[in-house]
């Protein structure tokens, strides 16, 4: 029975050719399964929340006895958002300029999947440097540059 687990998570975009990619990499007691995809015209921001709400799914859809999930991720947008919830939900996900906020259908999954599970988010360092002991943030950040590379190279400007 899995009840916990950690989603370490990583999002890049190429601005000038709108590419994406994201990646999540869960740990359980069962073991480690990583998850990734790319996206074209799309933005940084949202290949983190790609991220996050394709793991936090993962789990949920495969551990069905899951009840806490540990999200690291190196996006303060990301982390932040958990904190921001009931002001952005009050306000119907309008902005005090009454535009609606960047990226509200993921955000408002993010809210709807969070309702289901206990959701703990923690800020990490990005890029970071290989030490002695296995850090799962340096590996989503060295296979979502990685799944870049590959995309870009695909792609003609």
């Amino acid at each position: 029975m899995i009840n916990t687990a950690a989603i370490y998570t990583d999002g890049s975009c190429h601005p000038q050719s709108g590419q994406g990619a994201w990646v999540a990499i869960i740990l359980t007691d069962g073991g480690k399964v990583v998850l990734s995809g790319s996206v074209q015209d799309t933005t940084h921001n949202r290949m983190e929340l790609s991220a996050v709400i394709e793991g936090i799914k993962y789990a949920q859809n495969n551990f069905k006895d899951i009840q806490h999930l540990h999200i690291y991720a190196d996006s303060q947008y990301v982390t932040g958002l958990m904190e921001r919830q009931y002001k952005l939900s009050h306000a119907n996900f309008i902005t005090s300029k009454g535009t609606i906020i960047r990226n509200a259908d993921m955000v408002q999954e993010l809210y709807r999947l969070g309702a289901q599970i206990q959701l703990i988010f923690t800020k990490v360092k990005a890029h970071q440097k290989q030490g002695m002991n296995i850090n799962y943030n340096i590996d989503a950040d060295k296979l979502v540059r990685k799944i870049m590379r590959e995309e870009l190279r695909k792609r003609t400007f």
